[in-house]
């Protein structure tokens, strides 16, 4: 997924509320921004702190701008690996989740039709030892996934 400028611009906004587990003496970065491009890096394909520190460190100057990044010497400047990664294993997945959806809900108002696909996961055991499946829903004229969650067993009715 590519994100435009003006996903870019709001993406931050969606996180403000995201309580920040650091300390308040020595924040460079707003979480916000963190998460922000956290989100965008991982909406482009990446997986893993050094690959989304890699993909914001290739962003040019309107982009980083556009994501709330700071100043600093007349160049915006980008969380270093060890702040995207601090922030991403210490913050509350329940309150980064709730942003999401709430961007995602935004973001779906393009689309028309809604889709729901499930899947099991092969190998996979939750804690009673069933068989763990997934349900997503997915826009028809975006492509994109607007929330995936773990759900109950599917069963299918045949007539």
């Amino acid at each position: 997924m590519k994100l435009n400028a003006e996903q870019m611009r709001s993406l931050p906004e969606y996180f403000t509320s995201v309580t920040d587990p650091r300390r308040k003496q020595g924040r460079c970065h707003h979480i916000s921004v963190v998460l922000a491009i956290a989100t965008a890096a991982t909406l482009c394909g990446m997986k893993g702190y050094k690959a989304i520190y890699g993909w914001a460190n290739n962003l040019g100057q309107k982009a980083r701008q556009r994501f709330g990044c700071r100043k600093e010497k007349g160049k915006y400047v980008i969380p270093s690996q060890f702040v995207i990664r601090d922030i991403l294993v210490r913050v509350d997945p329940t309150e980064v989740d709730r942003s999401l959806q709430n961007w995602n809900e935004e973001q779906g108002l393009t689309d028309i039709c809604l889709a729901f696909d499930g899947k099991t996961m092969k190998n996979a055991i939750d804690e009673n030892g069933r068989q763990t499946h997934i349900g997503s829903i997915v826009g028809h004229e975006s492509k994109s996934t607007y929330t995936q969650k773990k759900v109950g067993r599917f069963t299918c009715r045949r007539k």
